[in-house]
């Protein structure tokens, strides 16, 4: 229930955790409206069949992309855990932290764009 953004010191998951913000479906039908959008700005009008095609292919890539394993290889997750080791993980992970209580504040910057 936490992500990156938030500067936590430890990201576990379990194998059946979604790290996304939104379900695939919403995030696809938000992904597709924008480009539908943009597609009627350059004049090209989707059909409902190629409209149900970008949301199908969109919805498969966001699903593919909240696997925890996807997350995990992309550092976003410190470890997936079994659903049984939960406490002994959190255990662990308080305990480094208090090894280390003074942590100074995560600054990245702005982007300029």
């Amino acid at each position: 229930m936490c992500g990156k953004a938030y500067d936590p010191r430890f990201v576990f998951a379990w194998p059946t955790a979604k790290y996304a913000v939104m379900s695939g479906d919403a995030a696809a039908g938000t992904l597709v409206e924008i480009k539908v959008k943009q597609l009627e700005r350059s004049g090209k009008k989707l059909s409902e069949e190629e409209r149900k095609e970008l949301f199908d292919s969109t919805k498969k890539t966001y699903d593919e992309q909240t696997d925890p394993r996807y997350g995990a290889a992309r550092l976003w997750i410190d470890k997936i855990i079994d659903p049984m080791e939960t406490r002994q993980a959190i255990t662990q992970a308080l305990e480094a932290a208090s090894l280390n209580p003074d942590v100074p504040e995560f600054k990245v910057g702005v982007l300029q764009t």
